[in-house]
């Protein structure tokens, strides 16, 4: 179950993309969820697969004690926890849907992580391409628990697109004869 911030991220995305895969750069407009922007941030996409923070909320800087525009988001998650979140978002440009990311915040501090909801969802560019992401980035518990230290790094927990409900059935054969 996502929480409530996420949910309207990922509704407002679904109302805005309508017919077409995603929504365009353009179809988003900041003052309809003026309330949670201090947790939304944009990141682009290179060709190398980096993730550079174009957009961050106020939060997220706060938390992060930087500015992180120009920094590849890949950067702030443990180093075994990137290549899925990479392939992840190489999976939501090519077949549209939002991701949602499950994880904690850790600081340096004794018992400083905090649970962590994080939604992308991918964003059509003036040349059609996917070239963007729109995301929020949802702490589940008090950022107290950090003792106001810097946020050291993200871990991962799950990754799961927002459009699946579950295992999908595929078909299967036994013996030559189709089962399922």
């Amino acid at each position: 179950m996502a929480h409530p911030n996420t949910e309207r991220l990922t509704e407002y995305w679904r109302a805005r993309a309508g017919a077409f895969v995603a929504p365009a750069r353009a179809d988003i407009d900041p003052m309809d969820f003026v309330d949670i922007l201090p947790q939304v941030l944009i990141v682009g996409r290179r060709e190398a697969g980096d993730l550079p923070f174009r957009l961050v909320g106020g939060l997220i800087a706060q938390l992060h004690q930087r500015d992180l525009r120009g920094v590849n988001l890949l950067t702030l998650f443990t180093p075994p926890d990137r290549a899925a979140l990479r392939l992840a978002v190489e999976q939501i440009r090519r077949r549209p849907e939002p991701l949602q990311i499950t994880g904690e915040i850790r600081s340096d501090a004794v018992g400083g992580a905090v649970g962590l909801e994080m939604m992308l969802a991918p964003l059509v560019g003036a040349d059609g391409e996917i070239d963007r992401f729109i995301g929020l980035y949802q702490p589940l518990g008090m950022t107290a628990r950090l003792m106001g230290r810097t946020v050291s790094e993200l871990k991962l927990h799950s990754l799961s697109r927002s459009g699946e409900d579950g295992p999908r059935l595929r078909l299967a054969a036994l013996d030559g004869r189709r089962i399922a």
